[in-house]
């Protein structure tokens, strides 16, 4: 979830609540603890690298066969900068041995050639090459030998080069990063917080309720598996040799802390006044196909039909269709109420905070880099980050525009009852954060 020179996460909006600002702080200060950057110049987990203890990324056990290792295999420079790609090839005595390097993108870089014959290899000292940076993007280099395959381990032959304009804009984007990953992470709270002080969850939506709780259970079982079973990640690594892996341990923090705080509104929907709210007929079926859907993907995957690793893509793919309706229950619930009391403000501030800030991200890192394939190449990624923008903006709307200081609604059939709201809890009460 995130690393700089390529993505990262989640700032903090005030509320008139000191108790939610002792939480608030509280959490930050565990977020910060916890919470990892991956830099681009280092190095990652490959797949070699799951099945030896060589710091280089090389497996030490290549059977007799011609090992050639690029030492670094994350490299990140601005513009008109130099860098040496050191290499090493083994055995020792081996010579005359003719390389072939390769690039995905030329244009960002000069000073590879296209072979280059090493008469005398030496594992013990390292050779390089030195490239100077041109222009802005991303490129692939792997190196290659003229001698049958069968005889060379080239597992660890590769590097990733990013290439920016300004290391400037490459901090501008980790403090975007960090400022929207602590909103999205607190966003829960103000929910959490308006139900304890009104001892009640009228006004809020539990079809909404329901389908996040599935969607961040679902979410962190893809982070869990993608993060931390060997088994899934030799089979990521199998599909993509020079990937790096897209889960890191701040993505599992996130996605665990928000099911726990999803659960959390789920225990208060138990213990407090609810009126006749209830999950709907719609919402049961929804939620009972994706259950069915997960479970018929594991009965498959133990099987070994399927690779647990495409399980848990299933299993991320259910989140992105959850994401995708999640707010309509919410939204239309509100436009029956013709009110938003009972439903936070506060938790659509900071989504939307969290949301426009790291759409700004990826614009920050797309011109820093030229990549603007990131953000219109996928426009699926993009589409879902701007979906969710938008049905903050219509609740924004609807609190401060459409519903603006609405105490009480016009009633319509299977309405929660407020009639049946204990009495100390008033239709004013009812209200969202001011």
């Amino acid at each position: 979830m995130f690393k700089i020179c390529k993505q990262q996460r989640r700032v903090k909006h005030n509320l008139d609540n000191g108790n939610f600002f002792c939480l608030e702080y509280f959490i930050i200060f565990l977020f910060l603890i916890q919470l990892q950057f991956v830099k681009c110049e280092e190095t990652f987990p490959v797949l070699n690298k799951l099945s030896s203890d060589n710091g280089s990324g090389v497996n030490n056990d290549s059977s007799g066969k011609i090992s050639v290792n690029i030492l670094k295999h994350d490299i990140c420079i601005s513009v008109g900068e130099s860098v040496n790609l050191s290499y090493t090839i083994s055995p020792i005595n081996i010579s005359n041995i003719t390389l072939i390097f390769n690039s995905t993108n030329n244009n960002i870089f000069n000073g590879l050639p296209n072979t280059l014959t090493v008469y005398e290899a030496n594992s013990t000292q390292e050779e390089y090459i030195t490239l100077k940076a041109k222009g802005k993007g991303y490129a692939l280099l792997t190196a290659n030998t003229t001698m049958p395959q069968n005889m060379t381990d080239l597992s660890g032959a590769f590097t990733r080069m990013s290439v920016h304009y300004s290391s400037g804009l490459d901090y501008l984007s980790d403090v975007v990063g960090w400022t929207y990953f602590i909103a999205w992470s607190i966003s829960f709270y103000p929910q959490i917080m308006l139900n304890w002080r009104r001892k009640s969850v009228i006004g809020l939506h539990f079809d909404f309720l329901a389908l996040n709780t599935l969607g961040f259970l679902v979410y962190s079982l893809f982070n869990i598996g993608l993060y931390s079973i060997p088994e899934v990640k030799i089979e990521y690594f199998k599909r993509h040799p020079y990937g790096v892996n897209p889960v890191q341990l701040n993505d599992v923090i996130f996605s665990i802390h928000a099911f726990f705080a999803c659960i959390i509104q789920v225990i208060q929907c138990i213990i407090y006044e609810r009126g006749d709210q209830k999950v709907s007929r719609t919402g049961r079926t929804l939620i009972g196909s994706f259950i069915i859907m997960a479970i018929v993907a594991l009965i498959l995957g133990s099987t070994t039909v399927i690779a647990w690793i495409d399980f848990l893509y299933f299993l991320s793919y259910i989140k992105l269709v959850i994401t995708l309706i999640k707010y309509i229950p919410q939204a239309y619930y509100n436009y029956l109420r013709k009110s938003t009391s009972g439903w936070s403000i506060g938790n659509i501030l900071l989504d939307f905070t969290g949301g426009t800030l790291s759409i700004c991200q990826m614009f920050i890192i797309s011109y820093n880099y030229d990549d603007w394939d990131s953000i219109f190449g996928d426009p699926t990624k993009f589409g879902l980050g701007l979906f969710s923008i938008l049905f903050d903006i219509f609740f924004i709307f609807q609190h401060y525009v459409f519903y603006k200081e609405r105490e009480n609604y016009m009633p319509f059939p299977d309405s929660p009852s407020l009639t049946r709201s204990s009495s100390s809890v008033s239709p004013n009460n009812y209200g969202s954060l001011e």
